[in-house]
């Protein structure tokens, strides 16, 4: 409820945002007609100055549109999120769920460590069918993986080099008849213990008040019980990991 509130309460801004500026192109596109029926009345440097302005304004009011628009998509997404039933399966475009959600893990470590930066790869399999999956569950699970790939990222980065550059890779194919979801980091990797016990209930590497040792038991439980898939992992300490994610295609 808390989350189909907060959607609305964005999305009557932004659709404002978005209606104005393109009710702003359109009046631009009127002052370039008057301009050119006037354009004897202007010297030369004047005329080139103004078509390049309104060529700018332009521009500027399709990128207002175009991620104004992207943030409805974003919103709509939540929005369906909140109204599902819980662990009822909806059809998914899985590639938009897997970037929404890597993003916004992004984001949010920002916000928290300040200065934090790293460079995300991205490659999704176009012409993907929907299938079926609980969105809230698996956003979650999506959410716990880049949350714990880019704390790992930015731990290591305390301690690394300047040449050390965090990255994270992520990528969704299909194979067979399952969707894979493969999501790799350069990060601090684990030693054998924390391998041992990665799936362990309240077992967490993070400091106190940073990690409730849930994450991954949760994650676990969303891939293999609730959408009857694997769920993967290949661990170097000090260098990276890499989860890979198998839910069969449920069309």
């Amino acid at each position: 409820m808390l989350s189909a509130g907060i959607a609305h309460e964005i999305q009557n801004p932004l659709n404002f945002v978005i209606n104005f500026s393109k009710m702003s192109t359109k009046l631009l596109s009127d002052l370039n007609d008057i301009m050119e029926d006037n354009e004897e009345k202007l010297s030369d440097d004047n005329r080139e100055e103004v078509e390049d302005i309104i060529a700018d304004l332009k521009e500027n009011m399709g990128k207002i549109v175009e991620h104004g628009e992207r943030a409805i998509s974003i919103i709509q997404g939540i929005l369906l999120v909140s109204r599902g039933k819980e662990g009822e399966m909806l059809p998914t475009d899985i590639c938009k769920l897997v970037k929404e959600y890597v993003w916004l893990s992004y984001h949010a470590m920002r916000a928290n460590h300040k200065g934090f930066n790293l460079t995300i790869h991205e490659d999704y399999q176009e012409g993907l069918p929907r299938i079926m999956v609980i969105p809230q569950d698996m956003s979650r699970a999506i959410l716990n993986l880049m949350n714990n790939a880019s704390y790992a990222v930015w731990n290591k980065s305390q301690t690394a080099g300047d040449d050390y550059q965090p990255e994270v890779a992520i990528s969704v194919k299909q194979a067979d008849n399952n969707i894979v979801i493969t999501l790799k980091d350069n990060g601090e990797g684990m030693n054998e213990e924390t391998k041992r016990r990665l799936f362990e209930n309240f077992f967490t590497t993070k400091p106190v008040g940073q990690g409730t040792g849930l994450g991954m038991s949760i994650t676990r439980d969303i891939v293999e019980n609730r959408h009857h898939g694997t769920i993967s992992f290949d661990s170097t300490e000090g260098e990276g990991t890499t989860f890979v994610l198998c839910i069969p295609i449920k069309k």
